[in-house]
């Protein structure tokens, strides 16, 4: 034992000696960020010997090879750096500053990665890398949200005394001089240390238990935020299973039950037709941030944080068997715009070529309404500007507001009484014009830091998510309040519905119960008080409010009308980034990359799910439905 510390000490007399310093610090820091992350999941965590035993032995090799990635720049420069100065004054300094900014690099990190964690439940994923573009309103809602300024000095101070620490082990490099040809030798065998992880180190290694906890901390913070950047969009065909497009086809027409024109039309084309008359109604639907079902009193929170909804919810149709598509806004407005269900990879409404699609707001505009999406934050946020104005719909955001109208306003937007405020002038003026409107508005309000006007509700501003969903809640009952002295008022459906759970982290890869969202139609010139139980997709959300005004209109639309939809038809989407869930007949298919698919039995209360056989028709179904989605969009057959 004193010989091989003896011989790992005189290590690092040698020039390359630094690295061995850099990786040791590098895994050291992973694995106490791992300790910390794993007490934070202590009764989600399943506890089991070889669980934890994977979660420590895999979660040290992603350490190795995030380390393998971090070490090239400090591989360059010391094979680089001449042998008559690397003794000098020069060099040590150079050094003392490298590994100061790799120690407070990697402390930054771990405080990251446990925010990132308290938010999320999940090592860093696309979310993270999304963040880097919107720099803006992350660190705006970071330094609300948290004493970054002390922060900040804590770790600059716990990050020199380290660095001093290991001073004369840094310099020990200098002792033993080294040639230029004997460093480059040196230099390429470093270097195949990340070779190796590139050719060989699969990210799929940590998905390696039923208990999603412990395959988020067998990985590397640092190690998965690469691989997030790189792999950004997935092509479902490459990734995923599939079978024949014909069978997919023929397996979508049938579930919405059309038969093409033309037999070789490779898309859901079809006609709907309504038997009735069309009614002309104005259309509000207001997407919710982060508004979770269990939120409301409605489906059983006994806090009372939603007096308006709950209110609005006897007086309207109760949605209580809706679930979300995914678990972030983008997602949620990319299914009640598009009704499609969600492709792996980025949602559509952030990528490239996603313009004059076929959308709810140009079925709206196509029957001569103003379509609008109204966003309390600013319009490039998340691409919405880009997105919404090139797919029917006038895009109006905060910047629409003077100083003098805004009482209040965070990082992500002005409050949702602005917000609302804003709204009530843009539908005036729609009125006003004799044009009938569709509007999507989009809020702000409930998000962290959970901050809003002093004085609305019983609960302070900044204390925490229950106090940000009453104060939306009140946003929501004063604006329907002021829109009952509106003349269009009793011509107008109002919608309201979440976009995304304010949490998705589970035990399991896909939590049903994290994807159960509320929605409420409102109209009491149109809809009689009740309950509407049957399982509804929020890709459904669009053709159903088209059916409840009988539009007759071409549609390209995976989803449909629920109103019209047959007891085995129900079915719904749920989604990661990457995992891709169908829910039917009570069993729940998941797609996975590497062409996996498993089927599992959900409990919808506590978002479990047991393993069972899959039946090939449900998988089947599962998978044309995403193989033909991926198609459409990136075939260009779901424009408009």
């Amino acid at each position: 034992m004193n010989n091989s510390f003896k011989k790992l000490n005189n290590s690092f007399q040698y020039r390359f000696g630094p690295i061995l310093i850099a990786i040791l610090l590098l895994c050291a820091a992973s694995l106490l960020t791992r300790i910390i992350l794993l007490i934070y999941a202590f009764r989600a965590f399943d506890w089991s010997f070889f669980n934890l035993i994977k979660v420590f032995f895999i979660g040290s090799i992603y350490d190795l090879a995030a380390a393998s990635y971090a070490i090239i720049p400090l591989i360059i420069y010391l094979w680089l750096f001449p042998s008559k100065w690397y003794g000098k004054k020069l060099n040590r300094i150079l050094l003392i500053v490298y590994f100061f900014v790799v120690v407070f690099t990697l402390i930054f990190n771990a405080v990251s990665e446990y925010i990132f964690w308290e938010e999320f439940s999940v090592r860093y994923n696309f979310i993270a890398v999304d963040y880097l573009v919107y720099t803006t309103e992350v660190i705006g809602n970071i330094r609300q949200s948290y004493p970054v300024n002390t922060l900040l000095t804590i770790l600059l101070g716990v990050s020199a005394v380290i660095t001093y620490a290991l001073r004369n082990k840094i310099w020990q490099s200098a002792t033993i001089p080294m040639r230029f040809g004997k460093r480059s030798k040196w230099m390429f065998i470093w270097l195949l240390m990340p070779l190796t992880t590139y050719f060989l180190v699969s990210h799929q290694w940590k998905s390696h238990s039923s208990n999603q906890y412990a395959n988020e901390l067998s990985g590397n913070g640092m190690y998965d935020f690469g691989f997030a950047f790189w792999h950004n969009q997935l092509d479902y065909n490459t990734f995923y299973k599939t079978i024949p497009m014909e069978k997919a086809l023929n397996i979508i027409r049938k579930d919405l039950d059309f038969i093409p024109h033309n037999p070789k039309d490779q898309n859901t084309s079809r006609w709907v037709k309504a038997d009735s008359p069309e009614k002309k109604m104005n259309v509000v639907l207001i997407s919710v941030e982060s508004l979770s079902a269990n939120f409301l009193g409605s489906y059983g929170n006994t806090h009372g944080i939603t007096p308006n909804l709950d209110t609005l919810a006897k007086q309207g149709l109760l949605f209580t068997n809706l679930y979300a598509s995914g678990t972030r806004t983008v997602r949620g407005l990319e299914a009640l715009s598009l009704c499609i269900p969600p492709t792996p990879g980025q949602s559509i409404v952030k990528r490239q070529n996603n313009s004059n699609l076929f959308t709810l707001g140009n079925v709206f505009q196509s029957k001569g309404y103003h379509s609008r999406f109204i966003y309390g934050g600013y319009g490039y946020f998340d691409n919405m500007t880009e997105f919404f104005s090139q797919n029917g719909y006038e895009v109006t955001d905060r910047n629409a507001l003077s100083a003098k109208e805004i009482h209040y306003e965070n990082t992500w937007g002005v409050a949702d009484e602005d917000l609302f405020t804003l709204s009530l002038r843009e539908l005036d003026e729609d009125y006003e014009n004799k044009k009938p409107f569709f509007a999507h508005i989009m809020t702000v309000s409930n998000h962290r830091p959970y901050t809003y006007p002093e004085g609305r509700i019983d609960i302070p501003s900044h204390t925490g998510r229950e106090g940000a969903v009453k104060y939306t809640d009140y946003a929501i009952g004063k604006f329907i309040r002021e829109a009952k002295l509106k003349p269009w008022f009793n011509n107008t459906l109002f919608v309201i519905v979440a976009d995304h759970c304010a949490s998705s982290a589970g035990k399991v890869e896909l939590p049903v119960d994290k994807y159960h969202i509320p929605m409420i139609m409102y109209a009491p010139t149109l809809i009689k008080p009740g309950k509407f139980e049957k399982l509804t997709a929020q890709i459904d959300v669009g053709p159903s409010i088209l059916g409840l005004l009988n539009f007759s209109y071409q549609s390209k639309f995976f989803g449909r009308n629920i109103f019209m939809m047959k007891e085995e038809q129900q079915r719904v989407f749920i989604s990661t980034y990457q995992s891709l869930g169908y829910i039917k007949n009570n069993k729940l298919v998941i797609l996975d990359p590497n062409k996996k698919l498993g089927t599992f039995i959900p409990d919808f209360k506590t978002g479990a799910s047991k393993p069972i056989g899959s039946e090939e028709w449900l998988s089947n179904e599962a998978i044309a439905y995403y193989q033909l989605a991926s198609y459409l969009y990136t075939s260009r057959g779901y424009q408009f």
